[in-house]
């Protein structure tokens, strides 16, 4: 039978998402636990890979597996033996034609700067630290150019594999909580890097050193050099993945800070 699992993790201790030979990644603690409960080897398919550092708190995966077992022995079983940063939210047997990465519709990443002088004793790897003034109306304008299907050659990260850098962005929204900046940015999929290469461009404009005209420029280029550079990996989370309503997937409902809702 074929099951579909929500998963969070914190990152900063894994070599990203992707299984790896002789590094300690997501997918390779995930699949060593479910592999236990199912009692048979598990290979899982995931919504997003997501780099080293980088969080979920919305990660979406599938597996087959040939013997009986509850949803509810899935998501409490696998989440004994799984490390501490490493949590199952809900687990779901599906149909057949669901898989986590081909029927998702959208991914939503939300990246959260803590735009002050001193680094957090609390969350030091669950926010980036950006000192300086960073102005969010102009920012939140020159985004706007992103909106729809585009080329995002500009923003892919070296590692690209796609044969193509065109993707859909559906909304990005800028905003200020307080000591936080918070960048909210969903799409139908995205290139490796694509949002730290964005924000990271955006900053640029945000604190003045570059104008809205610069990034249009920039990304009209085509071109990774023409941008700005990658923004830090921590503090980027996976936090959404949409899929058509037919599956009825849980809605994870996240408690905690608002800007990782």
């Amino acid at each position: 039978m074929r099951v579909a699992l929500g998963v969070e993790y914190e990152g900063w201790n894994y070599a990203g998402f992707q299984r790896q030979p002789n590094a300690v990644t997501v997918q390779g603690e995930l699949e060593k636990a479910l592999s236990i409960i199912a009692d048979e080897p598990v290979s899982l398919v995931c919504a997003g890979r997501t780099d080293a550092g980088v969080n979920a708190t919305g990660q979406v995966i599938h597996i087959d597996i040939t013997k009986d077992r509850s949803e509810k022995a899935l998501l409490l079983g696998t989440n004994t033996k799984l490390p501490s940063d490493i949590a199952i939210t809900w687990a779901k047997i599906v149909s057949e034609d669901f898989h986590a990465r081909f029927s998702a519709r959208a991914r939503r990443y939300r990246y959260i700067i803590q735009n002050t002088m001193h680094r957090p004793g609390v969350l030091n790897k669950g926010v980036s630290v950006y000192h300086g003034d960073y102005d969010i109306e102009l920012m939140q304008k020159a985004a706007k150019i992103l909106i729809g299907e585009h080329d995002f050659a500009s923003f892919k990260g070296a590692d690209e594999q796609s044969s193509s850098t065109f993707r859909c962005v559906h909304y990005i929204e800028i905003s200020r909580h307080g000591p936080f900046i918070v960048f909210d940015i969903a799409a139908n999929a995205f290139l490796n890097h694509m949002v730290r290469n964005i924000v990271g461009s955006l900053l640029l404009v945000g604190s003045k050193v570059k104008s809205t005209a610069w990034f249009e420029e920039a990304f009209k280029a085509r071109n990774r050099d023409a941008a700005g550079p990658t923004a830090h990996p921590d503090g980027l989370y996976l936090v959404d993945v949409t899929y058509p309503m037919s599956f009825n997937l849980p809605r994870r409902e996240f408690i905690g800070p608002l800007w990782l809702s």
